[in-house]
């Protein structure tokens, strides 16, 4: 895969998530919206590789996991994320909300509300994360 394949990809997830949670699948729509800022991260984790450059062995092995925090670190955006939600309040809370979100919530039961608040959080125009990652992939 590459960095448009993830982009792609971040953004149909996002898009079924949303229709998950009109139809009335909350779990499903939990976790793909968490699926889709993975995505998008491993997308800005994508742009750091230069065409025909042999990969990064360590860069590439730590990059297949979930952990939303670590694909933050591993995409080089930890310093700057944290900068942004100290000016940021909107951006502050939605962060705290996404940062939760593991793949494990797949296994999870999860209610409307819990999808919607996750969904709001990612994808908010005025502080969400989905929309603050598009800018850096």
């Amino acid at each position: 895969m590459n960095r448009i394949d993830f982009q792609q990809l971040a953004e149909l997830r996002l898009k079924e998530a949303r229709a998950l949670l009109a139809a009335g699948f909350p779990e499903g729509a939990y976790y793909l919206a968490g699926y889709a800022v993975e995505c998008a991260l491993k997308a800005c984790i994508s742009r750091r590789t230069r065409e025909h450059d042999f990969p990064d062995k360590k860069l590439a092995n730590d990059s297949h996991m979930h952990d939303l925090k670590e694909l933050v670190r591993l995409a080089l955006l930890k310093s700057e994320l944290e900068t942004a939600v100290q000016v940021d309040a909107v951006l502050d809370t939605n962060w705290t909300i996404v940062q939760d979100w593991s793949e494990n919530s797949r296994y999870q039961r999860k209610t409307a509300q819990e999808a919607a608040s996750l969904l709001l959080a990612v994808e908010d125009q005025t502080g969400g994360l989905f929309p603050w990652v598009r800018q850096r992939w």
